[in-house]
């Protein structure tokens, strides 16, 4: 009897393990086709992004681009099952923290999707501030209490208005780069003040249209507006001056040309065979 139990066990860990490897196999076999069939594979990070917003933001993405979260090794398989020497390249930025994003998007089309869905989230203690965290002035639902030393230890000055604390003038009690206190964190989470977002971070992209892996995905949209209207009113100029006809420019050739029209005007009024003087013009 003992043996044929050690032999009943042996049988179990054995079909157990063909189990794992089974279902292993399964998934790098599928991953391997969304690689194939989808124009991008992103990788993006979902590192201390809580369950509940990972399941609301794969929502919002369905029918835009598949979410696959899967261990690194398998990962890693998939991407070498897919023969394709130019994805290879991306196996570098898979961790362990890492999504797998496919999609028939362009990769920056898909990383700015996932700015979009991204929520804001309150602070910890000991996280990095990710700019200066300012307290604004005005009036707030905390009443008289401890919060008035909480307040006063950040250097923040305050008075009572109808039994509510109101904020007298702006502080700035973290500065970006800064570690966040203790006191600091639990102000902000008091007044709601949610200085953080969270959300899938794009690491990379591998466009198989094109053939390229994009190392590093940023979307700054503020500053990409900025850049584009300077370089919008450069070109502009250019053409204008050179009388490059668009829509955008006949308003400003028409008005140019009319300009022209006037002090020739004024130049022929002055340049007759004689002018008002009456001197014979030159």
């Amino acid at each position: 009897m003992p043996g044929g139990n050690c032999q009943m066990k042996s049988k179990k860990n054995s079909s157990e393990k063909k189990k794992i490897s089974g279902g292993k196999i399964k998934a790098v076999k599928e991953l391997s086709e969304l690689m194939k069939n989808n124009r991008t594979v992103l990788i993006a990070s979902v590192k201390n992004l809580p369950a509940s917003q990972f399941q609301e933001i794969s929502k919002k993405l369905r029918g835009k681009a598949e979410v696959r979260v899967l261990k690194k090794n398998i990962i890693i398989r998939a991407i070498d099952e897919t023969k394709n020497e130019d994805l290879k390249k991306i196996k570098e930025f898979v961790l362990d923290s890492t999504a797998v994003l496919f999609s028939d998007l362009d990769g920056f089309e898909l990383a700015s999707e996932l700015l979009d869905n991204k929520s804001p989230a309150k602070a910890k203690i000991g996280q990095e501030a990710p700019n200066d965290i300012e307290i604004e002035a005005g009036p707030t639902d905390l009443v008289p209490g401890p919060a008035i030393s909480e307040l006063g230890a950040l250097g923040i000055q305050i008075q009572i208005d109808k039994g509510k604390i109101v904020i007298k003038a702006p502080k700035i009690i973290v500065k970006k780069g800064e570690k966040i206190s203790e006191g600091a964190a639990g102000l902000m989470n008091k007044l709601d003040i949610k200085p953080f977002s969270v959300g899938f971070a794009p690491i990379c992209a591998f466009d198989s249209k094109e053939g390229k892996l994009y190392r590093e995905i940023k979307i700054e949209r503020e500053g990409t507006l900025v850049e584009l209207k300077k370089s919008f009113s450069k070109s502009l100029a250019v053409a204008v001056q050179i009388g490059y006809f668009t829509s955008e420019t006949i308003r400003f050739i028409i008005g140019k040309a009319r300009m022209h029209e006037m002090v020739l005007e004024k130049f022929a009024e002055t340049s007759g065979p004689e002018n008002k003087s009456g001197e014979i013009a030159e």
